[in-house]
Formats: C-alpha cells, sequence, structure tokens
C-alpha cells in the first residue's frame, strides 16, 4: 500500500500539491477528473517533476453530469465526460477512475429504481467497453445518503460493478461508511474477498485527516492486507470549516484566495467545507503522513 490524495478540496496549481506530498511521503496522486483544467500536456512534466506519479483520477459529478438522468441527451452527455477522465488516466500512465454514477448532492430520484438502474447499467457499460481499451480499471463510489440517494454501500456498490463487467470494481471511502456500513470491516472484506477492491478512500468519521478522529487505522490496514489489498490509501480529507468563537484552528481560512472559480468554489462548500488557508491544510496531510505511513511500511 502507498499514500495517494485527491487534489480538488483547495483550489492551489497542482505543483504546490505535488510539492507537498512529495515532501511528507506520499507516492501518487488520484488528479481532480477535469481534463480540461488538467491537461495531460500540463500535467505530465509536473508529475515527472516530483517524482509523483498519477494513480487514477475521480470524476466530479456535478450540475448535469448524471448516468442515472431519465433525460437521455444529459445521459449520453454524463457517458462522453466520463469517458474523456478515462482517457486523461490513460494518458498520464494512470491505473483507475473512481466513479461516482449520479450526481453528487442530488438527493431526489429521476425515474423508478429499476429505470435507474438499467440507465445506470448501460451507461456505465459504455464507459466500460471505453476503459478496457485503455487498459483503466473502473470503481464505483458509494457515497453517503446526504449526497446521493442511489448508491450508499459496499453492497451496493459490488452489485452494479458485477452487471457492468468482470473488470470492473469498486472504491470504498471511510468517511461514507462510517456512515452507512452497521461494520466497515465486514464490507471491506466482502469486497475485497470478491477481488474487487480497486481503491480506498480515507478520512476520519468527522472528515478531518486520518489520525483526528475515532477511526481505527490499524485494524483497517490490518483488514486491507487480510484481503489483499496492495493499492493507493487516497486522503479525502474535507474540513469543515469552524465559524464559531471556540474554533481551534485560528489559521484555517483562506484570507485571500486566487485562481478558485465559481463552480469550484460551490462543489467545495457542497461538501461541507470552504476556502481552507494553505497552513491548515498543509497540517491535515502532516497529520495524515504521520498516522498512515508507519502502518503500510
Amino acid at each position: 500500500m502507498h499514500l495517494s490524495t485527491h487534489n480538488w478540496m483547495r483550489a492551489e496549481p497542482l505543483e504546490i500539491t505535488l510539492k507537498r506530498i512529495k515532501r511528507l511521503g506520499f507516492e501518487s496522486i488520484e488528479i481532480s477528473g477535469e481534463p480540461q483544467q488538467y491537461t495531460t500536456k500540463a500535467s505530465r512534466p509536473l508529475l515527472k517533476k516530483y517524482g509523483i506519479r498519477c494513480w487514477g483520477a475521480v470524476t466530479l459529478t456535478l450540475g448535469k453530469r448524471n448516468l442515472a438522468a431519465k433525460n437521455k441527451k444529459q445521459r449520453a452527455s454524463s457517458v462522453d465526460y466520463v469517458k474523456s477522465v478515462v482517457t486523461m488516466v490513460k494518458e498520464l500512465d494512470g491505473t483507475e477512475i473512481t466513479i461516482v454514477p449520479a450526481t453528487v448532492n442530488k438527493i431526489t430520484p429521476d425515474g423508478t429504481p429499476e429505470e435507474e438502474w438499467k440507465w445506470v447499467v448501460d451507461a456505465l457499460k459504455e464507459v466500460y467497453g471505453h476503459a478496457m481499451k485503455c487498459g483503466v480499471k473502473m470503481a464505483i463510489e458509494p457515497l453517503n445518503r446526504y449526497e446521493t440517494y442511489f448508491l450508499n454501500r459496499g453492497d451496493q456498490a459490488l452489485a452494479l460493478a458485477k452487471e457492468v463487467g468482470p473488470e470492473c470494481g469498486v472504491c470504498l471511502d471511510l468517511f461514507h461508511m462510517n456512515i452507512e456500513e452497521v461494520d466497515m470491516f465486514a464490507a471491506i472484506r466482502q469486497v475485497g474477498r470478491a477481488g474487487k477492491l480497486y481503491d480506498v478512500h480515507v478520512a476520519e468519521n468527522n472528515r478531518l485527516a486520518p489520525g483526528m478522529g475515532n477511526v481505527d487505522w490499524r485494524k483497517l490496514v490490518a483488514t486491507l492486507r487480510e484481503v489483499g489489498y496492495d493499492g493507493a490509501l487516497t486522503m479525502e480529507a474535507v474540513a469543515g470549516v469552524d465559524r464559531t468563537p471556540v474554533t481551534p484552528w485560528k489559521n484555517q481560512v483562506e484570507t485571500k484566495p486566487v485562481g478558485i472559480s465559481p463552480e469550484q468554489l460551490k462543489f467545495i462548500r457542497d461538501h461541507g467545507s470552504g476556502l481552507l488557508s494553505e497552513e491548515f491544510y498543509t497540517m491535515l496531510y502532516e497529520t495524515a503522513s504521520k498516522t498512515l505511513l508507519p502502518l503500510i511500511r
């Protein structure tokens, strides 16, 4: 196993992210699924410069992006988007794409359960054909009920992956599992023993960095080893901004934001976070490194 990270949680140039994680012992990045923002022409030399490999990418299933949409044109456009992320991963020599099928923070369905399941299976099968040609693995990620109605647990993601194709797998996220799973270690064993655990996202029960909550990380790493998982532990700490007088982090909020689009800001805020200062954000990564590196080395 090795440490990886997403880079959507703070709006900053990719090079700043890579410089930070290289110093702290991270080996790869699961880059934001925005091929036009993170062009391979610009990203590849930066990855090489810092000796960080592309583990994969995560779809940013926002706005009109929705594989469970009732509108056929909307589904087709969403398929094209996910395919473009697969292509980006291929061009960066990545391993996998983490896919959230339905729009994040959309909590009302477009159709019946049977209709939406078929729409998503058909859409993912189309992506699957492209991913197989590119040599990129697909990992379906369930989110908690407050971010999606469609897919919330590991067993649901496992059932969906099996319908899509034999090489389609699952991504499990510790934060979402803390909310939705009766026993997250049992859920890991179920997916892992099926040979379908392709990616793992890590954050505490409070979505802070590993080491700042109540997750038993020693047991977590032992369980992953038990099922033969040897991939990335991808950092996805999404710190809620404490706006009260009792905040323990006086330096948490970025007061001079640079280069953040309204869409990025909305996405970060919709996930319960805000504009984080570089000092605070770096502290999250330092904590994750100190917590996890001794357990996986």
